[in-house]
């Protein structure tokens, strides 16, 4: 007997595709840069000179038995062109993600800067108002001469009172 039907004729057939394995980009790109970042230093430089100096050492050194790159080091050069082959890409994913990082700070930057440039407008207005507002306002001095003014007017008025007062007395007392 023949195997039943899986495939339901109501859907469509997947394609046939190759299913790659699901990785985790941002993951991926912290591992590019800390491979990066590692192969800037002068540690990974003075390594891989040390590797290369004994492998020429081995290499020229041995027995020929032991010898596993025999002249002209063909090996090294593969070895050397494949770590190149994989640390340049790498190199400009950690790049590129710096090159992300840095616009968004400087969109970051520039919002900032709007906004403090706004608050700066926004507080130059208001101490413009503010000046517009205390030239209006009563000071001290001008209080202080209103009073005196006052005060001047009062005693004349007091004077001319009591001139009056006396004149209306001479009067009625003569």
């Amino acid at each position: 007997m023949s195997e039943p039907r899986r495939d339901r004729l109501d859907q469509p057939r997947e394609p046939g595709r190759v299913r790659l394995p699901k990785f985790d980009p941002e993951a991926f790109g912290r591992w590019s840069e800390s491979i990066a970042r590692y192969m800037g230093t002068a540690k990974f430089i003075v390594y891989m000179t040390v590797v290369i100096g004994v492998w020429f050492a081995w290499n020229r050194v041995m027995p020929a038995k032991l010898q596993f790159d025999p002249y002209p080091f063909g090996f090294l050069t593969l070895v050397l062109s494949l770590q190149a082959s994989y640390a340049a890409p790498l190199i400009l994913l950690a790049q590129n993600r710096q090159a992300d990082r840095d616009r968004i700070a400087m969109d970051e930057d520039r919002r900032r800067a709007q906004m403090q440039k706004a608050d700066t407008e926004y507080l130059a207005r208001e101490i413009a108002s503010l000046r517009i507002a205390v030239g209006d306002v009563a000071t001290r001095d001008f209080i202080r001469s209103e009073l005196t003014r006052l005060a001047t007017e009062l005693d004349d008025a007091a004077l001319r009172r009591e001139k009056r007062a006396r004149m209306e007395w001479e009067e009625d007392h003569p």
